[in-house]
């Protein structure tokens, strides 16, 4: 009778372990709601395993997405990560399943989900990583495959603790046996283009600027309408325009703009500005490049300067300001001509911001511009890409739309066609009327503010109060100011040094310094009913200093969530 047992068992044993297998794991953190748990699925057949996560999203597909599988043939030691696309490009890597970066340390035998099981511990860059095997299976099977392969099938894994990877169910299923790995995988490449790709595939990215030159010399004046896709020039050449199609870019995808600059014979720190011109309106900036600055609005301020194209009016948007960036001190163009122990000079100066709050601006027919001040017939050269990282796997059109208002912008980006420095603060504020319509919520204003001029007295070196008052009512102070300019030296090889070892791009600024971008600061205004209102910028302007004076670039946009 005892050998009879011993029989079955053995023959129950062969046919457990020669069976094929679907696996099921869960991933979640201790104490976590539903919502932070996804599964696993490992099939495994012979001595060959597929895994792959099971989808759990609903809807159509975003573009981009790729099938992930990987891959085990334990006869071989070896195993493939695999990913496909829709558009039918598969890549692939492979790797041995013995990691000898990874030592685990067997500390004992215990019961687990009913298995009894070795359990094993390594530690993966400063985390903790347990793992319980059972060899009563009579088979290996694992779902993470990339810190080796131990003996046995993985009942459960603990990183740090609280993210668990455990097993919930085994069952047979003979379809498993024809899910074999496949002949032709694709294109192989390593583990890091791999990855590389499977994110880039994801990224919608559309060029709008390449190593374009913006700089100081007599242009042809443009007439006409703007075309699609083609870089005008204005302003003498410190101005550049493109009128492009961004329809490919979805509502719940994060939008970046990423600029480069270098100089091409401007050795100077410079403003730079990145903007959308909005056309809803009957007036709009491009009429002014197109025809003339004389046809916008003014605003004369009390010392008799009149300024153009600055606020909000019934019938003229400002532009909106997607980034506020400053040159370095003559970035590649010069650094030969300066060397410093120590220090080695950049290449380029690089600039990425996130603008997902006025992706709006970034959706159909847009026309988007640069500007640098300059006066060099070399100027700079600058690129701009814009970016959208999705959200979500699946198309998301649940969120509410945002809605904007641009309401000032005193950045003087037709200066050389006219368009005066934002000087009006010494003598003056500058108040905005705007409204603000029913089903608006989360109402709050991103605000730019940097300080210009004066030398060592001036206002680009002393900090100075911006105060923004609501309705008449005194509703925030921010001082704009940035002590941390020191950390760009490299790339400003040819600002001033004195005398005591400082070099002037190190110097404190209000609110920039050369080579970045100044972020947008935001101020709630939840409390705002709908209805008219008032916003009004105070700052205490200092004096001119004999040719130097001092001016403010500000820019004002109101965002808030349309509800639908």
């Amino acid at each position: 009778m005892k050998r009879i047992i011993l029989l079955l068992s053995f023959t129950l044993f062969i046919l457990t372990s020669n069976a094929q297998q679907r696996l099921t794991y869960q991933m979640y953190s201790e104490g976590s709601n539903d919502g932070d748990t996804s599964f696993m699925e490992v099939k495994r057949s012979g001595k060959q395993l597929l895994i792959q996560d099971i989808a759990d999203f609903k809807g159509e597909l975003i573009p981009g997405i790729s099938t992930d599988i990987t891959y085990v043939d334990y006869e071989k030691d070896s195993a493939y990560i695999q990913i496909s696309f829709a558009d039918g490009d598969a890549y692939y890597s492979s790797f041995p399943l013995k990691n000898n970066n990874v030592s685990f340390t067997e500390e004992g035998v215990e019961m687990m989900k009913g298995y009894e099981c070795k359990k094993y511990r390594t530690s993966i860059n400063s985390n903790t990583i347990e793992v319980w095997m059972t060899e009563s299976l009579g088979y290996d099977a694992t779902p993470s495959i990339s810190r080796g392969a131990l003996k046995g099938v993985m009942i459960r894994q603990a990183i740090n603790g609280n993210r668990i990877l455990e097993l919930k169910n085994i069952k047979k299923d003979k379809k498993v046996k024809n899910e074999t790995i496949p002949a032709d995988l694709g294109m192989r490449m390593s583990l890091r283009d791999i990855d590389k790709i499977s994110k880039e595939k994801l990224i919608i990215r559309k060029q709008v600027f390449d190593k374009e030159q913006i700089h100081f010399a007599e242009i042809d004046k443009f007439e006409g309408e703007i075309p699609y896709d083609s870089v005008i020039h204005f302003a003498y050449g410190t101005l550049i325009l493109k009128k492009i199609n961004l329809d490919t870019l979805p509502e719940h995808y994060s939008i970046f703009i990423e600029v480069e600059e270098q100089s091409n014979g401007d050795a100077y720190d410079r403003s730079g500005s990145v903007f959308v011109i909005p056309t809803e309106r009957e007036l709009s900036l491009k009429d002014a490049l197109v025809d003339s600055i004389q046809l916008l609005h003014s605003y004369t301020d009390r010392r008799d300067i009149t300024y153009r194209a600055i606020k909000l009016e019934d019938d003229f948007l400002p532009v909106v300001e997607l980034m506020r960036f400053f040159t370095p001190f003559g970035v590649s163009h010069f650094n030969d001509r300066v060397q410093i122990d120590g220090l080695e000079w950049n290449d380029v100066a690089y600039y990425k911001q996130d603008v997902t709050d006025l992706s709006k601006h970034l959706r159909g027919e847009v026309l988007i511009g640069a500007f640098i001040g300059n006066y060099d017939g070399g100027g700079h050269k600058l690129s701009l890409d814009i970016l959208a990282y999705p959200g979500s796997y699946s198309w998301d059109l649940s969120q509410n739309d945002d809605w904007t208002l641009p309401l000032f912008n005193t950045c003087n980006v037709m200066e050389m066609a006219g368009q005066h420095y934002g000087r009006m603060f010494k003598t003056d504020s500058l108040t905005v009327e705007f409204e603000i319509p029913e089903d608006i919520e989360n109402l709050r204003l991103r605000y730019i503010s940097t300080g210009h001029g004066g030398w060592g007295g001036g206002d680009e070196f002393n900090p100075k109060e911006n105060t923004i008052i609501i309705d008449g009512e005194k509703r925030f102070v921010h001082t704009p100011w940035r002590c941390d300019c020191a950390t760009y030296r490299e790339m400003n090889p040819v600002s001033g040094n004195f005398w005591n070892g400082q070099s002037s791009s190190d110097l404190s600024r209000s609110g920039w310094c050369p080579g970045t971008a100044t972020q947008p600061v935001y101020f709630d205004l939840r409390f705002l009913k709908p209805g008219k209102h008032t916003i009004t910028i105070a700052i205490p302007q200092g004096d001119d200093e004999g040719s130097s004076f001092n001016h403010w670039m500000v820019s004002g946009i109101l965002i808030g969530d349309e509800i639908k």
